[in-house]
């Protein structure tokens, strides 16, 4: 894909209208839904090079409420106030001006929040159609927590691994792929009783808890008394300071997201004090899945397998109807949804 997400388009117009979902306003702390608008644009034919895709499910992610409070140092461009939104999507070409791609094809792309999307080939990955019982499944975050796992936490058999959020998209997937993948032991934390049976019930977690109940670093030690090897970071604040604290000589630490800081208005403090990660030689690793994106084939493969044979669970929320989008997206960063939450754009 090598076109920006908000690409100006100059082509002809048609009758076709869709909706699209716009940055009202850039929100001081946690947006509210009227942060959001969803607006009727009219649909263009696709110029020559340009093909038009019915999207039909769209990824919610909890990183886009960094997009839309303008963090710094992030990896991607902020949401503009009056743009359209993007973020990952799953959709049909319905008509081509290029003969990379052609009606029919199945594509995944970053024009998200938005019904149509009109823009260059280049912007469109063709996927296979029959690999997935659902073209939602193109959406999963399972690779980036096979990356996450694989790269930047370098896991070998025999690790015990701790993954916080354990059962949002990313956390869930993490867990499992490191059962797969040959830990003897899978610690999750999730933010209910419900999430605790669910990660150690239907995902197969060895144990789990919630990280209300207390201390998250007594939690961690009850749970992992011999210490953990793998942190696989969804959170920070508070639960990254236990891990550490947990953390074995040479222990490899994942950092995938930041929910403290995305969910509270004042976030905790980050990793306190970084005396244990000298003495203990740790290892603290941000990545991100576009460097990794030569694994994607490698992970496929293996996901489909798993997913054939039964070992590993693909949990998933859909949200119907992308008017519905804005407030999903809200209560996702809140922890209302367990495993990926998409949102279904057509049937």
């Amino acid at each position: 894909m090598n076109t920006s997400p908000n690409t100006t388009l100059k082509s002809t117009s048609t009758s076709r209208t869709g909706l699209e979902a716009r940055l009202a306003a850039r929100p001081d702390g946690f947006p509210a839904p009227d942060a959001f608008e969803i607006a009727e644009v009219p649909v263009p034919d696709p110029a020559p090079g340009q093909v038009l895709v019915r999207n039909l499910f769209m990824s919610l992610d909890p990183g886009m409420l960094l997009l839309i409070a303008d963090e710094p140092g992030l990896p991607m461009p902020r949401y503009e106030v009056g743009e359209p939104m993007y973020g990952d999507a799953v959709g049909e070409v319905i008509a081509s001006a290029d003969t990379s791609l052609a009606e029919g094809d199945l594509v995944v792309h970053r024009l998200g929040w938005r019904e149509y999307a009109v823009a260059g080939a280049g912007a469109f990955r063709r996927v296979d159609r029959a690999a997935y019982p659902s073209p939602s499944l193109h959406l999963s975050f399972g690779l980036v927590a096979y990356v996450g796992l694989l790269e930047a936490a370098q896991l070998r058999p025999g690790d015990t691994v701790f993954v916080s959020s354990a059962a949002g998209a990313t956390g869930g997937m993490a867990g499992q792929i490191a059962r797969l993948k040959g830990a003897s032991q899978v610690i999750g934390s999730a933010g209910s009783p419900e999430k605790v049976a669910h990660l150690t019930g239907k995902l197969g977690f060895d144990a789990a808890f919630d990280y209300h109940d207390g201390p998250v670093v007594d939690r961690l030690r009850e749970a992992a008394p011999d210490g953990i090897d793998v942190y696989f970071d969804n959170v920070g604040g508070e639960q990254l300071r236990a891990a550490i604290e947990v953390m074995n000589v040479h222990g490899r630490i994942a950092v995938c997201g930041a929910l403290n800081r995305q969910r509270a208005a004042r976030p905790d403090a980050g990793p306190g004090d970084l005396l244990s990660v000298v003495g203990k030689r740790l290892t603290i690793r941000g990545f991100t899945l576009w460097d990794h994106l030569d694994r994607a084939a490698e992970f496929g493969e293996q996901f489909r397998g798993w997913l054939r044979d039964g070992s590993i669970v693909h949990d998933e929320t859909v949200v119907d109807g992308l008017a519905n989008a804005p407030r999903a997206l809200l209560d996702l960063v809140g922890g209302t949804y367990t495993g990926k939450t998409v949102v279904r754009l057509a049937s």
